[in-house]
């Protein structure tokens, strides 16, 4: 059986073209690097824009890696005993985001090893998929708004999303306006509330916003409200898209049945990586809900081209100047291109995403958070069998 030989972790930020806020101009990675003890090498990544990357990284040092040495290598096989054995620190967050630089790493090894790409390891059931443009704009200026919303309909998107969610709806309603008037009614314009309203105050915006035909509304409540969910699907009459911080098949599972979300939107990494991804994706096929994975397109968009043939399009996010890509931050060609809206893959080894390390930055001190500490190889001694 082929193991885990070791788990290296490299820290640093990636400084954002178009900062998402003013204190988040830079977004957090975790670089993994596995070996195989057939010494396949894997590169894969952990990923958290604000808060958390050191602990992400202490977690994966101190945690995962003694505990995933000696475990099979073979992609998804260690997963759920690694996911048990940190599970006293939490099911879902912090754990999963640092089970996803593992996992990653070792579906990147095993493609490499069969000199494939990942899609085509898992089996790619499409050659495109659509994306939309989306941007963290809540605090833009109107008119930096609508110049935002032009570059999407001059680069070819058909489809583009918003933020809501304003203090005075008012203000939202002459937004949203503008953007429609401006898409004209050939183009899908999708809102995103991040998680801003009540259950009241969400059934009066949604009800007042619907009339400009919108695709659906994201998270317009507190993630974690099933209930709240539940109840304003009830209510309105625009589909509910949530999913970016829901954080296991089985909170997924809890939201389908109860049929609170009808658009699913898990992020590939705070899942814990592809192997739970791929359960998530085939849970929303059996609810016949469509799914459209959340930011990292680099990722993301290689994922879209596996999932399953449904009633419902597959979309991708690509949000403006924050693709790993276009920003610097890789080694190698970036593994996809988006153009005219659309998304495919280039010729690439196994993911194709390896962090170059001339981003790293020298401003956290925290030790276990330095990027020029050395690289954790985990010794030997701590190789352990896998359960499985």
């Amino acid at each position: 059986m082929t193991t885990i030989r070791s788990l290296t972790t490299r820290l640093q930020r990636v400084p954002l073209t178009r900062p998402w806020a003013a204190d988040v101009t830079s977004v957090g990675v975790i670089a993994t690097h596995v070996v195989r003890s057939d010494g396949v090498e894997g590169w894969g990544f952990s990923w958290s824009p604000q808060i958390g990357a050191p602990a992400v990284r202490a977690l994966l040092e101190h945690d995962i890696a003694p505990a995933a040495v000696g475990r099979s290598a073979v992609p998804g096989e260690a997963w759920q005993g690694l996911w048990e054995h940190l599970h006293e620190a939490g099911g879902g967050g912090i754990t999963t985001i640092a089970l996803a630089g593992l996992d990653l790493a070792l579906w990147d090894a095993e493609a490499r090893s069969a000199g494939d790409t990942v899609s085509g390891l898992i089996g790619r059931r499409r050659e495109r998929v659509r994306a939309y443009g989306s941007g963290v704009n809540l605090h833009y200026p109107l008119e930096e708004l609508l110049a935002q919303v032009q570059r999407w309909i001059d680069s070819g998107f058909t489809a583009v999303k918003i933020k809501v969610g304003k203090p005075d709806l008012a203000e939202d309603l002459d937004r949203v306006a503008a953007v429609r008037e401006l898409l004209g009614s050939d183009r899908s314009l999708m809102i995103d509330a991040n998680q801003r309203w009540d259950l009241a105050r969400a059934t009066t915006s949604v009800e007042a916003l619907s009339r400009f035909d919108l695709a659906w509304i994201e998270e317009p409540l507190r993630a974690d409200d099933l209930d709240g969910h539940t109840e304003l699907a009830r209510r309105i009459d625009v589909p509910i898209a949530l999913g970016e911080n829901l954080h296991t098949v089985h909170r997924f599972g809890d939201f389908l049945r109860a049929g609170a979300a009808q658009i699913v939107q898990p992020n590939i990494v705070r899942v814990g990586g592809i192997t739970p991804f791929l359960r998530i994706a085939e849970l929303a096929a059996s609810h016949g809900a469509a799914l459209h994975p959340h930011l990292l397109p680099e990722l993301s968009g290689q994922l879209a081209l596996t999932l399953p043939e449904t009633a419902a399009e597959v979309l991708v996010e690509d949000v403006e100047d924050a693709g790993f890509g276009a920003l610097g931050a890789l080694v190698d060609p970036s593994p996809v291109t988006i153009a005219h809206g659309w998304l495919t893959e280039n010729a690439h080894d196994g993911l194709g995403i390896r962090f170059s390390p001339l981003l790293d930055t020298p401003t956290l001190t925290d030790a276990t958070a330095r990027t020029d500490a050395p690289l954790l190889d985990i010794p030997a001694f701590t190789a352990r069998k896998d359960p499985s």
